[in-house]
C-alpha cells in the first residue's frame, strides 16, 4: 500500500504563489511516476503535471505551461508543485497520485488539498 499526503493549498489572490507538496510512504520502491491532478466544481478531474520518477522527465498540461513547475525529492519521496502568476481558474481540489509498475494508470491518491484563487 501507498499513502500519499498533500499539503500546501489555502487561499491566495490572482497573481499569486503557492507551493504543494506531497509525502509518499508505503510501498514506494516500484513507483514509476507521480503526478498532480486537480478537480473543480462541477467539472472533471484533469492532470495538471506528472513526473517520470527515474529521470525527472516533466509533463505539464497545457493551461499551466510556463506557470507550475513540478519537481521530486527522490530521498524523501516527495514531489512538489510550485504554483505561479495563479488565476481564479487554477481553483481546485489538487489531488496527489502515484503510479507503480504494472499499474496502467494512477492506482494511489492522497486526500487532496483545496487551492483558492480569488480574483
Amino acid at each position: 500500500q501507498v499513502q500519499l499526503i498533500e499539503s500546501g493549498g489555502g487561499l491566495v489572490q490572482a497573481g499569486g504563489s503557492l507551493r504543494l507538496s506531497c509525502a509518499a510512504s508505503g510501498r514506494t520502491v516500484s513507483s514509476v511516476a507521480m503526478g498532480w491532478f486537480r478537480q473543480a466544481p462541477g467539472k472533471e478531474r484533469e492532470i495538471v503535471a506528472t513526473i517520470r520518477w527515474s529521470n525527472g522527465d516533466p509533463y505539464y498540461a497545457d493551461s499551466v505551461k510556463g506557470r507550475f513547475r513540478i519537481s521530486r525529492n527522490i530521498r524523501g519521496n516527495m514531489i512538489y508543485l510550485q504554483m505561479n502568476n495563479l488565476k481564479s481558474e487554477d481553483t481546485a481540489i489538487y489531488y496527489c497520485a502515484l503510479q507503480r509498475v504494472g499499474e496502467s494508470q494512477y492506482g494511489s491518491w492522497g486526500q487532496g488539498t483545496q487551492v483558492t484563487v480569488a480574483s
